[in-house]
């Protein structure tokens, strides 16, 4: 495998754009560390030592005799990070949450031609199934922890989530 410079550069920026501190790559060929931010006893690259190693890498590329193969790479879909304050707090005391026990994707029902496990409006009882979550391509069914009426579904189908989040409101009753 074989990286030119725009390439790593592309790489550079998507690091940049989401919470990965560190990629290591390694071929037959190459052997790639970034890494963002310092760690104990590291100094971070200061902006003169970027422009210069950015510099060399344009220098190496210019003086190549022969354009490096590439080896399309496909992006990966990046989840966007579900801020912690993306939805507001219960407004009556008295609701329950269902959070998602782990990072996943969201799913409503069992199946994509299936009807959901609930809807707003719907009873629940305890130990009901009310979504999946999959994680690793393995479907984890969530559970209502008590019974009583789903008052909201936070998040949409297909929707990713983070641990913790809620996802559904429930009037216990």
């Amino acid at each position: 495998m074989q990286l030119n410079f725009q390439q790593l550069c592309d790489l550079i920026a998507a690091l940049e754009q989401t919470d990965i501190t560190e990629i290591n790559i390694k071929s037959d060929e190459l052997e790639l560390s970034l890494r963002r931010g310092a760690t104990a006893g590291e100094a971070p690259i200061s902006a003169t030592d970027l422009a210069a190693l950015t510099a060399q890498l344009g220098a190496m590329a210019a003086a190549a005799p022969a354009p490096m193969a590439a080896v399309p790479v496909a992006p990966a879909p990046i989840a966007a990070p579900v801020p912690a304050e993306s939805t507001p707090p219960p407004a009556d005391p008295k609701w329950v949450e269902i959070v998602s026990p782990m990072v996943g994707t969201f799913y409503s029902a069992p199946a994509p031609t299936e009807p959901p496990f609930v809807e707003a409006g719907n009873r629940v009882s305890t130990g009901q199934t009310v979504c999946i979550i999959e994680a690793m391509k393995l479907m984890n069914e969530v559970e209502a922890e008590v019974a009583g009426e789903i008052v909201e579904i936070l998040v949409a189908n297909g929707d990713p989530v983070e641990f913790n989040q809620p996802l559904m409101r429930v009037m216990p009753g």
